[in-house]
């Protein structure tokens, strides 16, 4: 690991390949973890533990290594990703639309536009995101306008669940231009008529700051625009990417929930006066269950790692059949890694006892998490995508929701 110094601030350590990644995500998750409950019940924003996790590193590993990033493989991305958000699942999610703008800038952005953005990312600049909107027919509609001013640009619109922006220096953008393209601005944090509004309301994922971005007419230069629609016109890694990391933070849940109803099951709860046993944890019928849910984690822990595999080699070559097969090994791993987080989250409740529901050990917070995140986009559309692709040879569409 070595040390980047920025122009202010702290120094940012650069890593350098795939299992120093992991190990400071192993290294950071031990930190997260204490206190993670405490944040979720009173709403404290993870402002110090951002910062920590910014330096570490962590947040540059996607950056290629043409341009002194790690390239990290999508198999080591979803994996730390999904360590992080095991300890603190709300800080584990705020980088994830830092990933997907990097992965855009990757796609589409033009070398003078990577060099530079890169090596905001490698210094410790933490991009949000404003992407998504509501009051639209569809969530893959958008209205905010990108309009020229000169050489320039201006963006006027509203944008809700804007997850990371509240503690970004950039809040990458989705905007419509007069061409009636989608383009996606590198807005800068401090840019005149933007304001970050810290409404967000949700009960799972409570300190992700997901609330509302209002453009007032705000500046973008030319050189912080990139085509977004260029993205789904070809076939690009974009979308499965953008999955990917969402199927990760599911598991991430899931394994937490799976090992605090473990431990809660080993030291607190008592059997029930049928088992005829002394302990929980011999209990027989729910050795039956913490086996079956075993297994289904570790079923979801591993299908994320295919998926992974899938989406490097499509990363590597893309082409219509390769991009289609990640998204389809994506949305696969979507599909069981949101059934196992939900899954965990409530039988932790049913396996623990009632002593498990007490407010003092928030242990609610692993469903709540769960239900909320894996509410991002349905996974009953997963199953269709995957069905109509082995029964019909139907690809999937290209878009960031699949």
């Amino acid at each position: 690991m070595t040390l980047l110094q920025p122009q202010q601030g702290p120094a940012v350590a650069i890593i350098r390949d795939d299992a120093e990644a992991l190990a400071v995500a192993r290294q950071l998750a031990g930190q997260f973890r204490s206190g993670a409950a405490e944040r979720d019940r009173e709403r404290r924003l993870p402002h110090a533990e951002l910062d920590t996790f910014s330096r570490s590193g962590l947040w540059g590993i996607t950056v290629p290594r043409a341009f002194g990033g790690a390239g990290v493989s999508r198999v080591t991305l979803a994996r730390v990703l999904a360590i992080i958000c095991a300890a603190d699942s709300s800080i584990g999610q705020i980088p994830q639309n830092h990933f997907y703008a990097l992965e855009v800038l990757r796609v589409n952005g033009s070398e003078a536009q990577q060099r530079r953005l890169f090596g905001a990312a490698l210094a410790g600049e933490r991009f949000g995101n404003a992407l998504a909107e509501i009051g639209t027919r569809t969530s893959n509609d958008r209205i905010t306008k990108l309009v020229a001013d000169g050489e320039n640009f201006r963006i006027q619109g509203r944008k809700f669940y804007c997850t990371g922006a509240l503690y970004a220096q950039r809040v990458p953008t989705l905007a419509v231009g007069e061409d009636g393209h989608q383009h996606f601005a590198f807005v800068e944090r401090n840019a005149p008529g933007l304001s970050i509004v810290d409404d967000w309301s949700g009960f799972g994922q409570r300190t992700t700051g997901s609330g509302t971005a209002i453009f007032d007419n705000v500046p973008v230069a030319a050189e912080d625009v990139v085509s977004f629609q260029a993205a789904f016109e070809r076939p690009t890694t974009v979308g499965p990417f953008a999955q990917i990391l969402h199927a990760a933070i599911d598991a991430g849940i899931a394994r937490e929930a799976y090992e605090d109803a473990l431990a809660f099951v080993r030291t607190r709860s008592r059997p029930w006066i049928d088992s005829g046993v002394d302990k929980a944890s011999e209990d027989p019928l729910t050795i039956h269950e913490f086996g079956r849910l075993a297994i289904r984690l570790h079923a979801a822990e591993a299908i994320l790692d295919r998926a992974g595999r899938i989406l490097d080699a499509a990363t590597a070559e893309p082409t219509a059949e390769s991009v289609a097969a990640a998204s389809i090994a994506v949305a696969e791993a979507r599909a069981l890694t949101t059934e196992v987080s939900l899954s965990a989250g409530s039988k932790l409740f049913e396996l623990a006892g009632t002593r498990a529901s007490l407010a003092e050990h928030n242990l609610d917070r692993h469903w709540r998490n769960a239900r909320v995140h894996t509410l991002h986009d349905p996974v009953r559309w997963k199953y269709h995508a995957v069905g109509n692709y082995y029964l019909n040879d139907v690809l999937p569409p290209r878009r960031g929701t699949i």
